[in-house]
Protein backbone atom coordinates (compact mmCIF):
# COMPACT_ATOMS: atom_id res chain seq x y z
CA UNK A 1 0.00 0.00 0.00
CA UNK A 2 1.37 3.40 -0.93
CA UNK A 3 -0.68 6.06 0.77
CA UNK A 4 1.95 8.75 0.56
CA UNK A 5 0.86 12.19 -0.53
CA UNK A 6 2.59 15.51 -0.53
CA UNK A 7 0.47 18.03 1.32
CA UNK A 8 0.59 21.80 1.59
CA UNK A 9 -0.85 23.71 4.48
CA UNK A 10 -0.67 27.19 5.93
CA UNK A 11 2.13 25.88 8.13
CA UNK A 12 4.24 24.81 5.15
CA UNK A 13 4.84 21.55 3.33
CA UNK A 14 4.73 18.08 4.78
CA UNK A 15 4.47 14.52 3.58
CA UNK A 16 1.51 12.57 4.94
CA UNK A 17 1.38 8.79 4.79
CA UNK A 18 -0.70 6.00 6.30
CA UNK A 19 0.66 2.62 7.33
CA UNK A 20 -0.30 -0.36 9.45
CA UNK A 21 -0.09 0.25 13.19
CA UNK A 22 3.18 -0.90 14.77
CA UNK A 23 3.62 -1.77 18.44
CA UNK A 24 6.01 1.19 18.71
CA UNK A 25 3.12 3.54 17.81
CA UNK A 26 1.12 2.70 20.93
CA UNK A 27 3.25 4.70 23.42
CA UNK A 28 2.89 7.73 21.13
CA UNK A 29 -0.90 7.23 20.91
CA UNK A 30 -1.00 6.94 24.70
CA UNK A 31 0.90 10.21 25.18
CA UNK A 32 -1.28 11.98 22.61
CA UNK A 33 -4.50 10.98 24.33
CA UNK A 34 -3.30 12.29 27.71
CA UNK A 35 -3.84 15.89 26.62
CA UNK A 36 -6.76 17.39 28.57
CA UNK A 37 -7.83 19.78 25.81
CA UNK A 38 -7.84 17.03 23.19
CA UNK A 39 -9.89 14.80 25.50
CA UNK A 40 -12.42 17.56 26.10
CA UNK A 41 -12.80 18.15 22.35
CA UNK A 42 -13.16 14.44 21.60
CA UNK A 43 -15.58 14.11 24.54
CA UNK A 44 -16.29 10.38 24.15
CA UNK A 45 -13.03 8.98 25.48
CA UNK A 46 -11.71 6.50 28.02
CA UNK A 47 -12.91 6.86 31.61
CA UNK A 48 -9.34 7.33 32.80
CA UNK A 49 -6.95 8.34 30.00
CA UNK A 50 -4.00 8.06 32.41
CA UNK A 51 -4.54 4.31 32.94
CA UNK A 52 -1.89 2.81 30.66
CA UNK A 53 -2.91 -0.79 31.36
CA UNK A 54 -6.51 -0.07 30.30
CA UNK A 55 -5.21 1.79 27.25
CA UNK A 56 -3.03 -1.16 26.19
CA UNK A 57 -5.88 -3.63 26.76
CA UNK A 58 -8.22 -1.46 24.68
CA UNK A 59 -5.69 -1.27 21.84
CA UNK A 60 -5.06 -4.99 21.99
CA UNK A 61 -8.80 -5.51 21.33
CA UNK A 62 -8.77 -2.95 18.51
CA UNK A 63 -5.81 -4.58 16.79
CA UNK A 64 -7.31 -8.07 17.10
CA UNK A 65 -10.69 -7.01 15.72
CA UNK A 66 -10.75 -8.32 12.16
CA UNK A 67 -13.84 -6.28 11.26
CA UNK A 68 -11.99 -3.01 11.80
CA UNK A 69 -9.32 -1.28 9.76
CA UNK A 70 -6.75 0.98 11.38
CA UNK A 71 -3.81 3.00 10.13
CA UNK A 72 -1.13 5.12 11.75
CA UNK A 73 -0.89 8.64 10.35
CA UNK A 74 2.66 9.78 9.68
CA UNK A 75 3.78 13.33 8.99
CA UNK A 76 7.29 13.49 7.60
CA UNK A 77 7.81 10.00 9.05
CA UNK A 78 6.66 10.94 12.57
CA UNK A 79 3.56 9.43 14.23
CA UNK A 80 0.88 12.13 14.15
CA UNK A 81 -2.13 10.00 15.12
CA UNK A 82 -4.39 7.28 13.83
CA UNK A 83 -7.50 6.76 11.73
CA UNK A 84 -9.73 3.71 11.77
CA UNK A 85 -13.08 2.23 10.89
CA UNK A 86 -15.03 -0.26 12.92
CA UNK A 87 -18.41 -1.88 12.84
CA UNK A 88 -21.10 -0.28 15.00
CA UNK A 89 -24.00 -2.70 15.34
CA UNK A 90 -26.49 0.18 15.57
CA UNK A 91 -25.60 1.48 12.10
CA UNK A 92 -25.99 -0.05 8.64
CA UNK A 93 -22.31 0.46 7.89
CA UNK A 94 -18.95 0.99 9.58
CA UNK A 95 -18.01 4.13 11.46
CA UNK A 96 -14.77 6.12 11.21
CA UNK A 97 -12.79 7.67 14.00
CA UNK A 98 -9.46 9.45 14.22
CA UNK A 99 -7.12 11.05 16.71
CA UNK A 100 -4.49 13.61 15.84
CA UNK A 101 -1.81 14.69 18.30
CA UNK A 102 -2.31 18.33 19.29
CA UNK A 103 1.05 19.40 17.88
CA UNK A 104 -0.41 18.57 14.44
CA UNK A 105 -3.70 20.46 14.84
CA UNK A 106 -4.47 23.32 12.46
CA UNK A 107 -2.36 21.97 9.60
CA UNK A 108 -5.00 20.00 7.68
CA UNK A 109 -3.62 16.68 8.89
CA UNK A 110 -6.95 15.16 9.98
CA UNK A 111 -8.70 16.21 6.77
CA UNK A 112 -5.95 14.86 4.54
CA UNK A 113 -5.47 11.66 6.54
CA UNK A 114 -9.18 10.87 6.45
CA UNK A 115 -9.26 11.62 2.70
CA UNK A 116 -6.37 9.19 2.08
CA UNK A 117 -8.02 6.58 4.30
CA UNK A 118 -11.33 6.88 2.42
CA UNK A 119 -9.65 6.80 -0.99
CA UNK A 120 -7.14 4.01 -0.49
CA UNK A 121 -8.18 1.92 2.50
CA UNK A 122 -11.90 1.90 3.35
CA UNK A 123 -14.16 2.10 0.32
CA UNK A 124 -17.32 0.60 1.82
CA UNK A 125 -20.32 2.91 1.82
CA UNK A 126 -22.32 4.06 3.59
CA UNK A 127 -19.79 5.06 6.20
CA UNK A 128 -20.60 6.96 9.39
CA UNK A 129 -18.90 9.43 11.67
CA UNK A 130 -19.81 11.17 14.91
CA UNK A 131 -18.63 14.30 16.67
CA UNK A 132 -19.69 16.28 19.70
CA UNK A 133 -21.83 19.20 18.51
CA UNK A 134 -19.28 21.72 19.76
CA UNK A 135 -16.30 19.93 18.18
CA UNK A 136 -16.27 22.25 15.18
CA UNK A 137 -12.86 21.03 13.97
CA UNK A 138 -13.93 17.40 13.76
CA UNK A 139 -17.23 18.30 12.13
CA UNK A 140 -15.34 20.29 9.50
CA UNK A 141 -12.98 17.35 8.84
CA UNK A 142 -15.90 15.01 8.25
CA UNK A 143 -17.85 17.48 6.11
CA UNK A 144 -14.79 18.35 3.98
CA UNK A 145 -14.58 14.63 3.24
CA UNK A 146 -18.17 14.45 2.02
CA UNK A 147 -20.00 13.39 5.19
CA UNK A 148 -23.40 15.00 5.75
CA UNK A 149 -25.27 15.43 9.00
CA UNK A 150 -28.15 12.98 9.26
CA UNK A 151 -29.05 12.96 12.93
CA UNK A 152 -28.36 13.93 16.48
CA UNK A 153 -27.81 12.02 19.65
CA UNK A 154 -26.69 12.33 23.21
CA UNK A 155 -24.44 10.17 25.31
CA UNK A 156 -22.30 10.25 28.40
CA UNK A 157 -18.91 11.77 27.60
CA UNK A 158 -16.21 10.55 29.98
CA UNK A 159 -13.90 13.47 29.20
CA UNK A 160 -16.61 15.94 30.20
CA UNK A 161 -18.26 13.85 32.90
CA UNK A 162 -21.60 14.87 31.43
CA UNK A 163 -24.24 14.02 28.87
CA UNK A 164 -23.03 15.52 25.60
CA UNK A 165 -24.90 16.13 22.37
CA UNK A 166 -23.41 14.84 19.14
CA UNK A 167 -24.08 14.84 15.42
CA UNK A 168 -24.22 11.63 13.36
CA UNK A 169 -22.92 11.99 9.81
CA UNK A 170 -22.96 9.68 6.79
CA UNK A 171 -20.86 9.35 3.65
CA UNK A 172 -22.67 7.76 0.70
Amino acid sequence: MNNMESARSNSGSYVLSLRAVAASDLPVFFEQQLDAEANHMAAFTAKDPTNKDAFMEHWSRILQNKSGTIRTILIDGQVAGHVFSYRDEELEGPEVSYWIGMSYWGRGVATRALAAFLLDVVKQRPLYGRAAKDNIGSLRVLEKNGFTRIGEGKGFANARNAETEEFLLRLE
